[in-house]
């Protein structure tokens, strides 16, 4: 198994972050996004839209972060990760669609611009990501784990950006349930951390 990754990216983690959850090995191949690799003829037969992660699976090429949680947890993780049961699926489902949206267009976005010089409005982007995070908050007022009883890859798709949030100059003090939440997380047996998730984040 090969894994086409960058240290410092939240979506890429996601994916290590499950594999060490599975006990899953694989080779890393870094890929340089400030150096434009990821734009590469080669990197874009891989991935057309030219973004990372890429998962190769013994010639099984997965594209985009959530694809690749999906297929890590339904063939190597059993009904532990991603319930078969339809609502509890749904359920699943759910977070993952938060976690493309207002927490990478929020959250991921902010940090972007915060750590990378990207060119978006980053009073915007912080808006959103506090709107994700509240909505986090909410459901972990009442709940362990965002999706049924125990850590699903809802959880770990939101977890990368959620505890990045104070890179993005957003404050996670407001927000005790998903501060509780990310501790959590870090106590997962096999839970590995990434450059710039603090104290906060991992207990």
């Amino acid at each position: 198994m090969k894994l086409y990754n960058m240290e410092l990216s939240g979506n890429c983690y996601k994916v290590r972050l499950l594999c060490a959850l599975l006990g899953l090995t694989y080779e890393s191949t870094p890929v340089d996004l400030l150096r434009g690799e990821h734009k590469t003829a080669a990197f874009l037969q891989l991935n057309p839209r030219g973004q990372l992660p890429v998962l190769d699976d013994e010639g099984t090429i997965i594209w985009d972060s959530s694809a690749i949680l999906l297929y890590l947890a339904r063939r190597y993780g059993g009904e532990r990760w991603l319930p078969l049961d339809a609502k509890a699926m749904a359920e699943v489902m759910q977070w993952l669609s938060l976690s493309q949206n207002e927490i990478l267009y929020g959250l991921a976005r902010a940090r972007a611009v915060k750590k990378l010089g990207r060119p978006w409005d980053i009073e915007q982007c912080q808006m959103l990501g506090k709107q994700g995070l509240t909505v986090l908050e909410q459901r972990l007022s009442g709940h362990f784990w965002l999706a049924g009883e125990q850590a699903t890859i809802a959880d770990i798709a939101c977890y990368p950006y959620a505890a990045l949030a104070p890179e993005g100059g957003v404050d996670l003090e407001p927000y005790p349930s998903v501060r509780a939440w990310l501790k959590r997380v870090a106590d997962l047996p096999g839970y590995i951390a990434m450059p710039g998730i603090g104290e906060q984040a991992c207990g």
